[in-house]
């Protein structure tokens, strides 16, 4: 949110700003450790993974016993994160709003909604957002979405969890937090573009928001889990503060360095029936009693541990194998000479006359449970990572060969899945939820937003905050990663072929034939097909132009369409006074009257023949 620097009293904006920082000081150190959890996931998903939390509540890096350990890493992390975003990847909710009742009027409010949903979605690239935040909630556990109002329209940003202090850890809702923090480090001069003040820059950590020290920084930016730091950046503090009894419409603050640039009420109507915070949380995994959730990293990673471990213990004794080990009795060889060169094939070994001659220690084969370690290892993963062995290589080592069986299996995988794409899925309800009540609360007397058309083309339309009925419609999410496109087609497929998309005469409509179009993904087709489609966008709006008076009947009309759209917006409650409804009554007899006409006449081509098509 863009706020311009307000004149303060002196005394009260150091007050304020001291106070914002000693609470945010108090809420970092309250949430340390758990801030080192999600790097210590940072640091194993990109391979670091030689480090742990250290009594004080630091990360340092773990040093091998002896010199001569291996310590490779064979990351099994990263590769089931990467499968887990990917099936989650498709859970890509399309927000729609049912309407309250079948009335015309709720109706129409359900769609104009649904339609701002989509342009909103559209125009914030929601399907990214919800991609990076993904990533964020699978690798920490958590991630947030600010849904806010700038430059005349609705934005929709990924916060990471970085950046959220809420007042309670052990309160797992958002609205029930008594307050709520997002600081993050800005560039001073983004500062000044937004605020109007000038602030002193300094090097902030990316992630935990401390001052920079070279000395804690023992990382070096090595990995992605490092801190990485920002230079000439100032902390931005907002606080949050739900409505209370001193302030009944909450209270956001606004610090910028040491400068105090808002006090105010919080912004947004977006709360049940009051203001609330623009944030909406998603969680790979829910915790009950806290408020941030937790990621499969945290139980993978001790599996990771003792599989580097076993790997590399596995190698060295492989080494052994081959290199062996050489006993050599004291003084009967050139030590340093053996230690360079060791015995490389056809070497010629001089030892002293009369002493032992060199010997390799002789190594018994690799014990078996190298590999059954390996192997019950391997098994954890899938167990504790969500991510069957199907859907990582593609590789079936059941006995299962017939395609249902199969498919069973793939609906067990993705049930592992349901808690996070539940998750997601509510999400975007709430997110839905809160782009419908900013629209309403700034759209005033008209917003514009791009929209899809019956043609496929985009289109320019204007939105108002009246005709917006947030309140009077339910929201619903369409999870189109319930079952896979393959299996969509199909069901399709049944549907037609059993009948139950035909009407009573065995006919498919045109207006059924587009959808089942679109949800083959064939959407592009459909406007080539015929006019039905266009024919009822005109007779919707010739619905609102008979309220106010008589339209005449075209000669191009599909009558069949008209009377029906027309019908249906008679029998509504929007159709209006007595005189309207006359008017609608004339009408559909004028385009009866043409229908009958056309029929007598078969020379006269029709909309709905062959060559009244597109």
């Amino acid at each position: 949110m863009k706020k311009k620097s307000s004149s303060f009293d002196e005394k009260f904006e150091e007050r304020t700003v001291r106070w914002l920082r000693e609470e945010f000081a108090r809420r970092q150190e309250e949430r340390r450790l758990i801030e080192r959890g999600w790097e210590l996931n940072m640091n194993f998903l990109s391979g670091n993974q030689y480090c742990g939390i250290n009594p004080a509540g630091e990360i340092e890096e773990e040093q091998p016993r002896y010199f001569w350990q291996y310590r490779r890493v064979f990351n099994h992390i990263a590769p089931a994160i990467d499968t887990r975003i990917a099936k989650l990847a498709r859970v890509r909710p399309t927000l729609t709003v049912r309407p309250a009742s079948g009335q015309e009027r709720d109706l129409r409010a359900a769609k104009l909604a649904s339609d701002v949903l989509a342009s909103v979605s559209e125009a914030c690239s929601l399907g990214e957002t919800i991609s990076r935040a993904t990533v964020w909630s699978e690798t920490c556990g958590t991630v947030f979405y600010k849904v806010y109002w700038a430059e005349g329209g609705v934005r929709v940003a990924e916060v990471a969890p970085f950046e959220v202090y809420p007042e309670d850890l052990s309160c797992a809702s958002v609205g029930e937090q008594g307050s709520i923090m997002h600081a993050k480090a800005v560039p001073v001069a983004e500062i000044e573009r937004l605020y109007g003040v000038r602030v002193k820059g300094q090097d902030v950590y990316e992630f935990s928001l401390a001052p920079y020290s070279a000395a804690a920084n023992f990382m070096g930016g090595a990995g992605a889990g490092a801190r990485y730091v920002k230079h000439g950046c100032a902390l931005v503090i907002e606080y949050y503060e739900k409505p209370t009894a001193d302030h009944p419409e909450g209270r956001l603050l606004i610090a910028a360095g040491d400068r105090l640039v808002h006090n105010g009420c919080l912004p947004y109507e977006n709360g049940e029936g009051e203001r609330g915070y623009p944030f909406v949380r998603q969680c790979a995994l829910e915790f009950s009693g806290a408020f941030f959730g937790g990621s499969v990293i945290d139980r993978m990673i001790p599996v990771q541990r003792a599989y580097n471990a076993v790997k590399n213990r596995k190698h060295e004794y492989l080494n052994r194998l081959t290199m062996g080990v050489l006993a050599v009795e004291d003084g009967s060889v050139d030590t340093d000479e053996l230690l360079e060169e060791g015995l490389p094939p056809g070497k010629v070994l001089v030892y002293r006359q009369g002493a032992a001659a060199p010997r390799l220690l002789g190594t018994d084969g690799i014990p078996a449970e190298f590999a059954e370690e390996e192997a019950q290892l391997l098994e954890e993963f899938i167990l504790v990572s969500g991510v069957s062995e199907i859907s990582s290589t593609s590789r079936n080592r059941t006995n299962v060969t017939s395609a249902t069986g199969l498919q069973m299996l793939i609906d067990l995988d993705d049930t592992r899945l349901a808690v996070t794409t539940e998750s997601i899925k509510q999400a975007m309800k709430r997110i839905g939820r809160q782009v419908l009540l900013l629209m309403r609360q700034f759209a005033g007397e008209g917003v514009s937003l791009l929209r899809r058309g019956a043609d496929g083309r985009a289109e320019t339309y204007a939105v108002t905050s009246a005709e917006l009925t947030a309140h009077e419609v339910v929201f619903e999410t369409d999870d189109e990663g319930a079952s896979s496109p393959s299996r969509r087609r199909s069901l399709i497929y049944e549907l037609y072929n059993m009948g139950l998309l035909a009407d009573e005469d065995g006919k498919v409509s045109d207006e059924t034939r587009e959808r089942v179009l679109g949800a083959l993904g064939f959407g592009g087709l459909s406007g080539m097909r015929g006019l039905s489609s266009l024919h009822a966008n005109k007779a919707a709006e010739e619905n609102l132009r008979l309220r106010q008076a008589e339209v005449p009947v075209d000669a191009f009309d599909d009558d069949e369409t008209h009377i029906a759209e027309h019908t249906r917006y008679l029998l509504s409650e929007a159709c209006g006074d007595e005189g309207a409804k006359a008017r609608f009554a004339a009408h559909i007899a004028a385009h009866r009257a043409s229908l009958s006409g056309k029929a007598q006449d078969p020379a006269q081509p029709s909309a709905g023949t062959p060559n009244g098509q597109a």
